[in-house]
């Protein structure tokens, strides 16, 4: 198996899907001659054409427009928006078309796209390039919402987004793209969407992240455990739909949970998993429920992005925190 970055392996998915499928179609801006602004669909318009690989103009409504019209004809679209801070243009025909086609055409018209969005942190972008605003998607009933953090999981999870009947926005986290190396098939594979992954056994203490606060959470648990603290790592990975038994199963097994992520805390998709936990583990929690995450600010410029962003000191803290309630 080669070793692939994580930008490799979402490239790698993409070729796989445009070998094995004639109906699988890539555009956006970008994405053909010049590759895509990271490079993840570097060599495909050169292996499969103009028709396969689509260079659009820069305008995020119609190329999400156009993709829900291709897939109403047949077509599995893989749509990159270059930022997911660039998606608001496009957001009125995620929701308002490619979220609601199947309800709307009583299941006659599925909206069998991808949209491929690098978000997130950690990278010294300027203004609109870092959001983290899954929570406005992940509120978007008839959309799932997935964030691989490993290589494997790229690929996997990619395929079987584009296998999916209904729109999927693939998260990707920018931070992570060229970070690590990892194994992963040449064949195709899937990840199943809706199913968590579990990082790191624990018994003391759950740690539930995705996407660039995975690593960091992990290094948080490893910290703890020359500590005697035994924290059980959890990446969510699929926002939407979410593995509510895999997290409920694992807080009621440590009876603490301290949720991270980078995007800010209000209304947060941590506040769901909060809300969750309450309702279905409350009477196994040994301490309140903690949350890292970003602040309720516009990310940051440069000199202050590190400050915006959770750390492992900040994750620390909370662990502490819950271990000594």
């Amino acid at each position: 198996m080669a070793q692939l970055t994580l930008i490799q392996a979402i490239n790698d998915a993409m070729r796989v899907a445009l070998e094995r499928d004639p109906s699988v179609v890539i555009l956006g801006e970008d994405v053909g001659k010049n590759g895509g602004v990271f490079r993840a669909t570097e060599g495909l318009w050169e292996r499969f054409g103009d028709d396969r690989v689509i260079d659009t103009p820069l305008a995020e409504a119609g190329i999400v427009g156009t993709a829900i019209g291709m897939a109403v004809n047949g077509l599995r679209p893989i749509v990159e928006i270059q930022f997911l801070g660039f998606a608001y243009p496009g957001f009125e025909q995620i929701v308002s078309h490619a979220a609601r086609l199947r309800t709307r055409t009583q299941g006659m018209f599925p909206a069998t796209m991808v949209i491929r969005a690098p978000y997130g942190g950690g990278i010294r972008a300027p203004e609109l390039h870092s959001d983290s605003t899954e929570a406005l998607f992940v509120h978007t009933p008839g959309l799932k919402v997935v964030v691989p953090s490993t290589p494997y999981d790229a690929k996997g999870l990619l395929l079987a987004a584009i296998s999916d009947p209904d729109p999927v926005l693939f998260l990707e986290p920018m931070k992570l793209y060229r970070a690590v190396r990892e194994e992963v098939p040449e064949e195709a594979y899937e990840v199943p969407i809706g199913q968590a992954r579990v990082v790191r056994k624990g018994e003391d203490v759950t740690l539930l992240a995705w996407g660039a606060m995975v690593p960091v959470t992990t290094a948080v648990a490893e910290e703890w455990a020359q500590k005697g603290v035994s924290c059980e790592v959890i990446d969510v990975r699929s926002l939407y739909p979410l593995d509510e038994e895999t997290l409920v199963t694992s807080v009621k097994k440590t009876g603490r949970a301290v949720i991270v992520h980078e995007a800010p805390r209000t209304s947060g998709v941590g506040a769901e998993l909060a809300a969750l936990l309450q309702e279905q583990a409350f009477l196994w929690l040994e301490a309140p429920i903690a949350r890292v995450t970003g602040y309720d600010v516009p990310v940051p410029m440069f000199a202050l992005e590190d400050a915006f962003r959770p750390n492992a000191q900040r994750v620390s803290e909370a662990v502490r925190q819950v271990i000594a309630f």
